[in-house]
């Protein structure tokens, strides 16, 4: 028992040092996106909020998706990192079940284990609500996303995301604001 004590303590520390998001529990299963429909969801998104990751430390986010084949959703996430270079990542993205197109799993390396991407709520044409967890024995770790088709978002239209996150138990105030300014972000439109 004293041994399983010390490697969740290990861990947790681990989790909390690189930011990432950690709770007691199991996942929540939040209501998603009803009749998605990924043709509509491609193109670019800008990141308007996040919980912090381990992946993503820059400003200036981006997600663009394309149609990679049938069934399958191209990804590429781009960010301007603090020492003025982008990083960028490519990927894949598919619903596990059909009957669930809003349940996609995304994969960024070969023979990685595929991550949970689950639309939980979109207008397509200004805002989506992500949200991905992931448990591992008494935790589970957090991610989620608000994006928007432009550089920033109402304040309204960001409290309802927000207000659909806490109906579920997720902690919003954890939640950070990803720089889009014009100027700071010039590098990534070049």
């Amino acid at each position: 028992m004293k041994a399983m004590q010390v490697i969740t303590l290990t861990l947790l520390s681990v989790l909390a040092a690189s930011a990432q998001v950690v709770n007691f529990g199991k996942c929540p299963q939040p209501a998603v996106q009803a009749d998605f429909d990924a043709s509509r969801y491609l193109g670019k998104w800008y990141g308007i909020k996040k919980l912090p990751t381990f992946f993503q430390k820059g400003e200036c986010s981006t997600a663009t998706y394309s149609l990679k084949s049938p069934g399958v959703v191209g990804v590429l996430n781009s960010e301007l990192l603090n020492d003025g270079t982008i990083s960028s990542i490519t990927g894949s993205a598919k619903a596990k079940d059909p009957a669930e197109p809003a349940k996609l799993e995304v994969t960024f390396f070969e023979g990685s284990t595929p991550g949970p991407y689950w639309v939980l709520s979109t207008d397509y044409e200004g805002h989506s609500l992500v949200y991905g967890c992931t448990e591992f024995d008494q935790f589970r770790k957090e991610f989620s996303w608000i994006m928007s088709r432009k550089p920033t978002l109402s304040e309204e239209t960001v409290e309802e995301l927000n207000n659909i996150l806490s109906s579920v138990g997720i902690d919003v105030d954890k939640m950070v604001p990803t720089i889009q300014d014009e100027t700071y972000c010039s590098a990534m439109n070049q």
